[in-house]
């Protein structure tokens, strides 16, 4: 099943072409990633997908609905959720309350006029924090944590939202290799459960990971496929990977 479709998918910023006409599909349950030079118009895409950014033109479709026209928080309530690339996180919480705030809105009717029980909170903070190994420092503040706990208590926050797609912005930046490691196992375990987009520079990863790759080059898609397609296809070796 596709979970996921852009048609036509454009962002001008003035006279320049951040993304240009972009058809995308995105199968539900894959890992796909999204690779490509800087300035190849990535996170400007995500933006439009998670609704933080609007598209001159185009067409988004989520689960079979158009979801062009809803803002960000609309579209967390359909079932996506966002991860940025520069943490993003309530320093001055714990973990426990950062976390809270994710299972509470996923649990909360989206008119608002019902609320879950502090247990049924309890519970869905666990699991997410237990998910990602950070069971522990549930009641840590968030601040204190070291720069890869905190990455993955952002993912923690994402799947408290219960999300039939998670997105990640460059996710394993500034993790050390055993983090790098544990980042690639928690995506396998996840992938059985949500679909997952990433953008990511650390071609390992990417070649490790993705059923799919897409890559990017100025605003547009150069290329899709497996891992090996994308390696052994010429005009990415010249664009991206450099040989």
């Amino acid at each position: 099943m596709t979970l996921l479709t852009a048609h036509g998918l454009t962002r001008r910023f003035g006279g320049i072409h951040a993304v240009e006409n972009v058809d995308f599909a995105l199968g539900e349950g894959e890992i796909r990633a999204i690779i490509g030079p800087n300035g190849a118009g990535k996170t400007t895409f995500v933006g439009m997908i998670c609704g933080r950014i609007e598209p001159s033109e185009g067409r988004i479709e989520f689960a079979g609905a158009d979801i062009t026209g809803l803002g960000p928080w609309d579209r967390v309530a359909a079932g996506i959720a966002y991860t940025f690339q520069i943490t993003s996180i309530f320093r001055n919480l714990s973990c426990f309350e950062n976390v809270a705030l994710g299972v509470q809105r996923s649990r909360s009717h989206r008119g608002g006029r019902w609320w879950p029980k502090r247990a049924e909170i309890a519970d869905g903070v666990a699991a997410s924090l237990a998910t990602v190994g950070l069971a522990e420092r549930a009641e840590q503040t968030a601040g204190s944590l070291a720069y890869g706990h905190q990455r993955l208590l952002e993912i923690a926050i994402g799947l408290a939202l219960a999300p039939r797609l998670l997105i990640l912005d460059e996710p394993t930046q500034g993790l050390s290799d055993r983090e790098i490691e544990s980042f690639c196992a928690l995506m396998k375990r996840l992938s059985a459960e949500t679909t997952i987009l990433l953008i990511e520079h650390n071609m390992p990863v990417v070649m490790a990971l993705a059923d799919r790759i897409t890559v990017m080059d100025n605003g547009r898609i150069l290329a899709e496929g497996t891992a090996d397609a994308v390696r052994n296809n010429p005009r990415v070796r010249e664009a991206y990977l450099g040989t």
